[in-house]
């Protein structure tokens, strides 16, 4: 017995919480995938994609790993009624920010070259687009 307790939340706030969680494992699992199947790698840093990976639901955001995650974190929140799960996620996208700033951008720069920076111009990183961006591959 993990001693967790939703007594607290109204249910559609519970509700709204499984969406997140279910959704946020969905996409999770998705991102992974297209690293396997599109980039011919991982997300690992040890294990890398060969290939831009600008597909599926990359084409609407270009971190939906850590969005997914973020995501996971809220609806967590939500279903516990969980203030310190909501802090817990806003120091999780200040790391995870900071991470991608500072490492992430500036390797698939050096790797990928003009290829990710149009990209990088196309699609935002956190926020998705309302229509998947097409890439011009020949």
């Amino acid at each position: 017995m993990t001693d967790w307790r939703s007594e607290g939340s109204p249910v559609l706030v519970t509700a709204l919480g499984v969406v997140l969680v279910v959704a946020g494992a969905a996409v999770v699992l998705h991102a992974f995938a297209r690293f396997v199947t599109e980039g011919a790698g991982t997300p690992a840093p040890i294990a890398p994609t060969r290939r831009l990976v600008v597909g599926g639901m990359y084409r609407y955001v270009r971190n939906p790993m850590y969005v997914a995650v973020g995501a996971t974190i809220a609806g967590q929140a939500l279903i516990f009624g969980s203030a310190s799960l909501l802090a817990y996620m806003a120091i999780f996208y200040a790391v995870v920010i900071g991470f991608v700033r500072g490492y992430e951008e500036p390797v698939l720069t050096a790797r990928y070259g003009d290829e990710y920076r149009v990209y990088r111009r196309a699609v935002p990183g956190w926020w998705p687009r309302l229509r998947p961006w097409t890439p011009d591959r020949p």
